[in-house]
């Protein structure tokens, strides 16, 4: 038997050994011919919308104005790619913490098209090619899973992207899952609240791709160029429920690792609820 890729995370192995039966790429038929033409159609559409948002993005940042140009970049991209998203409950904009489950790249168009979040991300992804700048225009944190010894400075950069009032998402588990089970929330750069910024609150998130976990989640040895050829070739629009959870101070809990507790009891419960409706809805069950 051979050994796991010393790549991957504890939580990535520990997902791979409680999933049960075939990756979603791996049911996956393939494209076809139609396919091929709504990728090359999404694409076009994602790229004349960038052509469209970058000016207006650097004309509102030589003016020092407050820049929506991200937001609605990212929204037409959830939005062109399929997704069709259901906000329950109030997505804070300002002066919050996001804490999410995590199922795919395509959380990030998703949750930034909603409030305008930036993310905290791997430092990998600020090499990509396009990706790596688009992701610096939105303010993205890169962190270094391997530099333990730059864990302060990258909690420096944390506190003073607070301070500017930007919302920002962190993905406590780490690594995706198809949004049926939670792993473990590991987030040291929790420790930026410690104390947390005056009028800082922390805001559970819980996103409920449904039916469609096959389609929109990315998981498995899938690259991140396949799962996106994947999700785009899909045919028709598909919905996602984005579940803002009741904010909390965290000055109410002791430490980030009993801020972290509380984020995933509640994204749990809501995860539990999204199950059991679904089994309800099922003829028999």
């Amino acid at each position: 038997m051979e050994s796991p890729s010393p790549a991957k995370t504890d939580n990535q192995l520990l997902f791979e050994e409680q999933y049960a039966g075939p990756m979603p790429y791996e049911k996956w038929k393939g494209a076809g011919p139609a396919g091929y033409l709504m990728f090359a159609l999404r694409v076009i559409l994602i790229v004349l919308a960038l052509i469209i948002c970058v000016p207006f993005y650097y004309t509102w940042r030589i003016l020092r104005l407050p820049n929506p140009w991200p937001r609605w970049f990212l929204r037409s991209v959830s939005y062109i790619c399929g997704a069709r998203i259901r906000k329950i409950g109030t997505p804070i904009r300002r002066d919050v913490v996001l804490l999410a489950n995590h199922t795919s790249w395509f959380d990030i168009p998703m949750l930034g098209g909603v409030n305008g979040t930036s993310f905290v991300s791997k430092e990998e992804i600020a090499k990509w090619p396009v990706v790596g700048w688009l992701c610096r225009l939105n303010n993205t944190i890169f962190i270094s899973r391997a530099n333990r010894m730059g864990v302060a400075d990258q909690i420096n950069q944390l506190r003073e992207a607070l301070e500017e009032c930007w919302a920002v998402t962190i993905f406590p588990e780490g690594t995706t899952t198809d949004g049926t089970m939670l792993l473990p929330f590991k987030a040291p750069l929790l420790a930026a609240l410690n104390p947390p910024p005056q009028g800082l609150l922390v805001q559970p998130v819980y996103i409920d791709l449904g039916k469609n976990r096959d389609r929109a989640s990315w998981i498995g040895d899938e690259t991140a160029p396949q799962n996106a050829f994947r999700l785009m070739s899909y045919f028709g629009a598909f919905k996602v429920d984005i579940h803002y959870l009741d904010p909390f101070d965290p000055r109410d809990y002791g430490d980030r690792k009993a801020i972290v507790a509380e984020a995933r009891v509640r994204i749990q419960a809501a995860l539990d609820a999204s199950l059991s409706a679904s089994q309800a809805a099922v003829p028999g069950v």
